[in-house]
């Protein structure tokens, strides 16, 4: 299976907050942003593999700044790393200044998995990821150590068997 870039499965979307996004404080609801950063990361793994999908789990979500009611939200996503039938898919979400420079403000990011799914629903294989950018590597890199966190979480994984988080925190432990 040939390999693709996190720019090929690139999805961005555009949005305006809506008074009925909005909470009593006028800034768009939680649950509004992450039923977007699921839409728009969803689209990024079809893409990436070019099959039917479904939402494994939302890793990270981190609200990093409120977004006001009229505010334009624009998200960002890419499949950063691919295993045999799941895909990481970082979401970035960028607020537009209201006072019509252009420039953008990291507003909020996640990590969404997905796997992908015959016409069953069964797993199926997936395209290997080759990063290009340093922010593509990093973020790839990363993604191994966020996989085996979750499954050592999940009971799926042994912490003995998370070679890629013992070189992280036990650097010692590798040499034996």
């Amino acid at each position: 299976m040939k390999a693709k870039t996190p720019s090929e499965s690139l999805t961005i979307v555009t949005e305006v907050v809506l008074p009925n996004d909005t909470n009593n404080l006028k800034n768009l609801f939680g649950g509004q942003l992450l039923s977007w950063m699921d839409r728009c990361s969803a689209i990024a793994a079809h893409r990436h593999c070019r099959r039917q999908v479904v939402t494994a789990s939302v890793n990270n979500v981190s609200f990093k700044n409120s977004i006001a009611q009229g505010s334009i939200v624009t998200l960002e996503a890419k499949v950063s790393r691919a295993f045999h039938s799941s895909m990481e898919v970082f979401v970035d979400v960028f607020i537009e200044d209201q006072k019509g420079t252009g420039n953008r403000i990291m507003a909020n990011e996640a990590i969404y998995t997905f796997v992908a799914v015959d016409q069953l629903g069964n797993p199926i294989q997936v395209p290997p990821v080759t990063p290009e950018s340093d922010l593509e590597i990093k973020r790839y890199d990363g993604a191994l150590r966020r996989r085996q966190l979750a499954l050592i979480l999940a009971g799926k994984m042994k912490p003995q068997e998370a070679h890629e988080l013992r070189a992280l925190f036990c650097p010692e432990l590798q040499q034996q």
